[in-house]
């Protein structure tokens, strides 16, 4: 099975209902594995943010061990368990890698991972340039590898890394 192709899309606000619906059948099936709460987080959780109609998903859990039964219980909702960055997350994607339309990121609540994910989003949301300037080089790098996800993503991490770098100081003002 082949990953599907990048493509971005203008802000969609029902990309915020799509969200609310699944965190709530993802609420009713981890019941108490969710103890960090039910996140959308991603580029389609900043308002006016062109982004993959993709929509991003984390729920803190307590730790990976424990969270692992989780991955049977999502099954059930059409989440497709990937092993990738399996020392701070375990992540899914739904359907299929062919036709995505959500990703579902289980990660220990309070790790770094965790905090850096919601610092990320709130200063994006709260910082309208740093949006516009990730936005430029999100556009850019699909034009560029629209059949390479890996190399889309790559592309990314130096700016993801600047802005998560801000986001941590402007939180501890």
């Amino acid at each position: 099975m082949t990953d599907e192709r990048i493509h971005l899309e203008d802000y969609d606000p029902a990309w915020a209902e799509r969200f609310e619906l699944e965190a709530k059948a993802l609420r009713d099936v981890l019941g108490e594995h969710v103890v960090g709460g039910v996140h959308h987080v991603g580029s389609t959780a900043v308002p006016g943010l062109t982004a993959k109609p993709i929509i991003d998903i984390m729920v803190g859990v307590r730790n990976l061990e424990s969270s692992r039964v989780c991955i049977e219980l999502v099954a059930g909702l059409d989440y497709l368990y990937a092993p990738y960055r399996e020392d701070v997350m375990h992540w899914f994607c739904k359907p299929d890698p062919a036709r995505r339309t959500h990703h579902l990121h289980l990660v220990p609540a309070g790790s770094r991972r965790y905090t850096d994910v919601l610092a990320f989003r709130d200063y994006l949301r709260a910082h309208p340039e740093a949006a516009r300037r990730y936005e430029e080089l999100k556009v850019e790098l699909a034009a560029r590898h629209s059949e390479d996800r890996d190399a889309y993503t790559e592309g990314k991490s130096a700016m993801v890394a600047a802005i998560t770098d801000d986001a941590r100081r402007w939180l501890s003002l």
